[in-house]
């Protein structure tokens, strides 16, 4: 089987709040402010696929929320999204390589996260197959064709894989294409769906100490 791993709130907790808070606090613009201006959009778009550099994107959503920050203090605030690594999720990884399955992250990030959180958390590339960052392959989330790369790529069918993630909008693209796909709405969402296979099923995984 091949399972395929979202990486904000899947397995690292992220916030984008804690980036506009930093913004806010080197801006002076409030908060508030902040987060009614704070929008995904075709900027947001351009700079996961990797069409537009780190400094443009910086310029240009300066620009859209209303701040004047240099490039330095833009990207202070925008590496403070990582909160922490779900352990737990790293453990299901590891097991699951360990019992031959294929384990690989497929995440809609940008070189200027991938400065940070490669580093802040390395268990994330050890217990992964293979990363797909969507800055790499010019696809993001949910464009069916990002999903199709990476079956592709791991020599894998639809009916094969399984895909955790927190978007509904990604789930949804993925089942359309015949995917299992599990939105995960908190922690225990993936923790849960392993302890609910039958044992010597794909994925069923051994009782342990974390729940894992």
């Amino acid at each position: 089987m091949l399972y395929i791993f979202d990486l904000g709130n899947v397995v690292i907790d992220i916030d984008f709040n804690r980036v506009m808070g930093v913004w806010s606090k080197l801006s002076g613009v409030p908060l508030a402010s902040l987060q009614d201006r704070f929008v995904m959009g075709a900027t947001f778009e351009q700079h996961e696929r990797g069409e537009i550099s780190d400094e443009a994107f910086a310029a240009q959503f300066c620009h859209e929320l209303g701040i004047s920050l240099s490039f330095e203090q833009f990207s202070a605030g925008w590496q403070a999204i990582f909160v922490a690594l779900r352990p737990e999720v790293i453990d299901i990884m590891r097991q699951l390589r360990q019992d031959g399955h294929r384990v690989v992250v497929l995440s809609n990030t940008n070189r200027l996260h991938c400065q940070s959180w490669p580093q802040q958390f390395p268990q994330v590339g050890e217990a992964a197959d293979r990363l797909y960052l969507s800055q790499d392959i010019g696809l993001r989330k949910p464009e069916p064709a990002i999903y199709h790369h990476v079956l592709t790529q791991e020599n894998a069918t639809a009916a094969q894989s399984v895909f955790f993630d927190d978007n509904e909008h990604n789930i949804i693209a993925a089942r359309a294409l015949g995917i299992q796909a599990v939105q995960v709405t908190d922690r225990d969402v993936i923790p849960n769906f392993f302890r609910r296979q039958t044992p010597g099923e794909p994925g069923a995984m051994p009782a342990t100490g974390n729940g894992a």
